[in-house]
Order: C-alpha cells, then structure tokens, then sequence
C-alpha cells in the first residue's frame, strides 16, 4: 500500500507527464521521418520543378550582360545555364543595376546572384558557393600618365569607381585614394577616363580590358594590373543550402567533364595576355642569329685568304669553333632545363598542398565510418536495406572502406611522384659520389617516366634483380641516363601493342650492374649506329629531337665510368645495354 501510494503521488505531479509527452513526440518525429522518406524527395522535386531566380548586372561584360539582341549574355549567364542543365534545373535571368539586385537577393525577390565577390562582410549576409573564378582588379589610366610603382601613388588623385563594386569597397576601406568619383557601371567609369577627366579608374582587370576593346577606349590601359583578387562565386540567400548544394555540385561536374573550361576560355580565356607565338620566336631567332653567321662567314673567308700561310692554325680554330657552337648550344639547352626544373618544383609544391590535405583528413574519415558502422548496421537489420550514396546499403559497407583505402594509397602515390619530381628538378651542380642503391635509382626513373611509357605502350615490365651491390655515383644523373633510355624506347614504337621489357642484374666476373632495356620498335639503321652518342645527331628533328638526349647521357655514363651499348636491327627493335661498376666498399665486403 505505502509503494502504490508513493507512485500514485508521482503519477500527480505535472513535470513527468510533460516529460512523457515530449518524450513520445520525439520518438514519433523520428518514426515518421525513418518510415515516411519521400517527403524530403518530395521537396527536392518540388525546388528542381520550380523556376530558379537568378540576377545579375546588365552591363558587366564579360562577366553579364545584354547583348544586342537583348538576351542576358557572357560568361556568368553561359556558366549558369550550363549548372542548370547537369543538374535539371529551370532558370530564369534577370539582369538590373548590380546594387538593386544584391538588394533583391537579400529581400528574397530573386533567389540567386550568378557573380559576387566574396568578403567577409559580404559572408555575414549571404552564403556563397565554392569559387568558379578567381578576378584581379586593376587601376586604368590614359595613355602617358606617370606609371605607378603602388597603391601610395593614388594619394591625392580622383578614382573612378563603380558604384557598390568591390573596387569601391577596397579603396574606401584602405583611404589612399584622394577623392572616390562614382559612376552606374564599370563602363561609365571608363568612358570617363577616357574623355580626360579625373585621373584614374579602378576597375577588374579582364572586364577592363574587355570594354576598352569593345568601346575602341584606344587612350587607357592597366597601370597596376593586380591591385586585389577576390573570389567570384555564386551567392544565395542566408540558409538557402539545398540551392548552394546543388549549384555546387553541377559547378563540380562541369569541372571534371572539361564544359567548365571551354566556358572559361570562350569569355575570358580571349583577354588575357596573349602568348609568343613560333612565329615571333622565329622571327627574333633569326634576328639573332644572321649576325652569328656573318661573323662566322667572315672568319671562314679570312681563315681560307690565309690557309696557305697558316693553314695548321686555321685548322685549329675551326674546331674551336665548332666546339663553341656545340657549347652555346648546350647552355641554352641547359637554360631551358633549369627554367624547366624551377617551373617542375612550383607545380609540385601546388600539388603537395592540397594533397597534403586530403592524406590529413581521410583517416578522420575512416575512423568516422569506424565509429557509426555499427549504427548502420543495427539501422539495417531493423529497418531493412536502404540506399546510400544511390546504392543499397548492403553493397556500399563494403564499398565505402575500400574507396577510402583506395583514396588513401593514390594520396600516397601522388605524395611519392611530386617527391621524386622535386628531387629530379632540384638543380645538383656537385659531382657527388654517393653511396646508391641501382634499384632504387631506376625505380625513381620509371615512376618519372610512367605517364609516357603508358601512352606509349600496353605492356611495359621491369624485373629488378634482387641483392644488387650499391654503386657510386650522382643519383640525380644516373636517372635522367634511365629516363632518357626510357623514352627513346618509347617514342621507337610504332604503335601500344609493341611492348618494352627493363631489368636489373650484377654481372659478377665484371663486378658491375646491368641494366637493360629492350622495345620492339622501329630499329636503328647500321649506318646510324655509329653516331648515336654524336652531339645533335637526331632522326627526330622534325618531331622537335635536340640531338642532345644520347650524348649527354653517354658523357655521364662515361663521368661515373660505366659503359653504353646497342644492339639493333631495323623492324626488329633495340636493346640497350647501360652498366656501372659497383663501389670498392661492395667489392670488399
């Protein structure tokens, strides 16, 4: 009696019949959203059946515009048409002065801006998509105004600026310039500049550059063409994720099939700086190059007047002539390699950053799936399958761990290829004679070559010789001699099903390390034979072959005294021979 009197005392106080009730609310929510799914597929139908709003600026070529048709043009609307069509959206643009339709966006009349910069400020009232351009602005002046050497040089002066537009913002929140003159749009501002009012005009750099064209502004040009790069991205509304979602998702799309690039270069690859042409190169080449001959012409006409009186001198300075040729042409070869090798190590470094980044984040992705595998899988044994990803779920837990352990490797891969490459660009002026590994040397060459070698072939095998002694030598130099060996057997085959075969060895009775390579290409003629280590001697000139490839290789294979072999028959292939002898320390032990 005493219990069921303290448990009918309970049942009357009113804190735990609200907490039963909002106890059975929450699990009737989650029962329904388990059982009843569609209802979210229903609203994502509904948003890709509606009309998606989307506003721009009427006159921002190349970026938005009204053509003269009166169709709403340029590279934003084009990009923008492109998202809706992968994603199966319905769009409809409309174009106003930029500051009204930010103003749109914010009040809800419109549902998209299809180009905002982003700033911070800007990110405290809208969300913004991941950036489908990066966009310099640039200060314009007229034609023989003092060159800027920065931003100070604005003091004092009047700037033309659009109104509302990030150069606007930029400059009134840095206060250099003496005076901010406001106009409606980009164009307005330029065109003022132009007619010799004011003194400057900040404007992004390809939209400039396109009006001066367009509106033949022949008086103005770019005086500081990177004053501040901002973002260009899509902007929504605040909250409106499931529409950034999808424009995310379709930008990412036209990205990896190529659409997003034909985009880019139609509007915007056109305004930039155009590139030296053969043709110019040609022309300067020959430029500098009719003196040379003219001075060696005259020496040759001086050297034959005199050949009687001197004819063994004469002799002698041709061939140190003709060396000096075979230098000249080295050190610009050399040139090439070294800006080559600057370039290699930029690019890698690009890659190592974001690569660095992917192998940081997926293991916390592994071990997330670790921790809710178990959530997943008592949801399915309630429940029954259901799909992740578009699949059933029943394929996808095992799916998921191998994606992540194949996502993971290829992170490593990437990691070793721009190791090697940075190793192989890095610039070794020291005759260094290192203690090596062959193995690992040729190892290093075939990954460097490998995007070749697979163009080239469907079959390429290595078989490394296992306990090879070590070698002493320049490991840098030995496999530029390997990768060179590599890629003339590559460019020897006539077509992929002709194979190539690599393998390593020691030759014992000459205590030396063998390497040899073998195509089934084309062949060599007999009557090449002897000249394949000759400098510039080429079978490939019109192909773009130097001529260089094989005698500099040689002197390096002679540098480390090692020897360089051939063995040929036209239409049958090549094997090439390449050994080192192995370090006295090998010897010994």
């Amino acid at each position: 009696m005493m219990r069921h009197s303290r448990g009918h005392e309970r049942r009357n106080r009113p804190v735990p019949v609200l907490l039963r009730l909002w106890v059975f609310c929450a699990v009737a929510g989650l029962i329904l959203a388990i059982c009843f799914p569609c209802a979210a597929g229903a609203d994502a139908g509904k948003r890709k059946s509606s009309v998606i709003i989307v506003g721009g600026g009427w006159d921002l070529p190349p970026y938005e515009f009204i053509d003269r048709d009166g169709k709403p043009a340029g590279y934003n609307v084009e990009l923008t048409k492109a998202v809706a069509e992968v994603m199966g959206l319905k769009v409809e643009f409309r174009l106003g002065n930029w500051p009204e339709m930010r103003d749109k966006l914010q009040t809800g009349e419109i549902d998209l801006l299809q180009g905002m910069f982003y700033t911070d400020e800007r990110a405290r009232i809208f969300d913004f998509s991941n950036p489908h351009n990066n966009v310099n602005h640039a200060i314009f002046a007229r034609r023989g105004m003092p060159t800027l050497q920065s931003l100070e040089g604005l003091r004092g002066k009047e700037v033309i600026v659009a109104r509302g537009s990030l150069m606007h913002d930029f400059l009134a929140r840095q206060g250099i310039a003496g005076k901010l003159i406001l106009t409606d749009t980009p164009a307005d501002a330029l065109r003022l500049l132009a007619s010799g009012k004011h003194d400057y005009a900040g404007v992004g750099l390809l939209g400039g550059i396109y009006l001066a064209r367009e509106l033949k502004l022949t008086n103005i040009v770019p005086v500081v063409r990177s004053v501040v790069s901002y973002r260009y991205c899509f902007a929504v509304k605040k909250g409106n994720s499931e529409l950034l979602a999808d424009f995310n998702e379709g930008l990412a799309i036209l990205k990896q099939t190529g659409q997003y690039q034909k985009i880019y270069e139609k509007w915007l690859g056109v305004q930039e700086s155009p590139r030296i042409t053969w043709k110019e190169i040609a022309k300067y080449v020959v430029i500098a190059v009719i003196p040379l001959h003219l001075i060696l012409l005259g020496t040759i006409f001086w050297s034959r007047s005199l050949r009687k009186q001197v004819a063994q001198r004469t002799e002698s300075l041709t061939k140190a002539l003709h060396e000096l040729q075979i230098n000249q042409k080295q050190l610009v070869q050399a040139d090439k390699l070294a800006a080559l090798g600057t370039l290699v190590s930029g690019v890698a470094h690009e890659i190592n950053n974001p690569n660095g980044l992917i192998l940081l984040s997926i293991p916390t992705l592994m071990k997330a799936h670790r921790d809710t595998a178990h959530i997943l899988e008592e949801y399915y044994r309630d429940h029954g399958d259901f799909t992740v990803a578009g699949l059933p779920y029943i394929r996808m837990k095992a799916e998921i761990p191998r994606i992540l352990e194949e996502m993971q490797d290829s992170g490593q891969r990437i990691k070793r290829i721009v190791s090697d490459l940075k190793d192989f660009a890095r610039r070794d002026d020291s005759a260094g004679q290192e203690l090596l590994d062959f193995n690992t040397a040729v190892q290093t060459a075939v990954r460097l070559a490998e995007p070749t070698f697979r163009k080239a072939t469907d079959s390429f095998t290595v078989d490394y010789g296992a306990g090879l002694p070590r070698v002493r030598g320049n490991a840098q130099r030995i496999e530029q001699v390997i990768i060179n060996l590599i890629l003339n057997a590559c460019q020897a085959l006539p077509d992929a099903s002709r194979s190539i075969q690599l393998s390593t060895s020691y030759h014992q009775p000459s205590g030396a390390v063998i390497l040899r390579l073998r195509d089934e290409g084309v062949g060599i003629s007999p009557e090449h034979m002897s000249q394949l280590t000759d400098p510039f001697f080429t079978t490939k000139r019109e192909s773009g072959g130097t001529g260089l490839g094989l005698s500099v290789s040689a002197k390096i294979v002679r540098d480390h005294d090692g020897t360089l072999a051939f063995d040929s028959e036209p239409g049958e292939g090549t094997t090439v021979t390449l050994s080192f002898p192995i370090a006295k320390e090998e010897q010994t032990a």
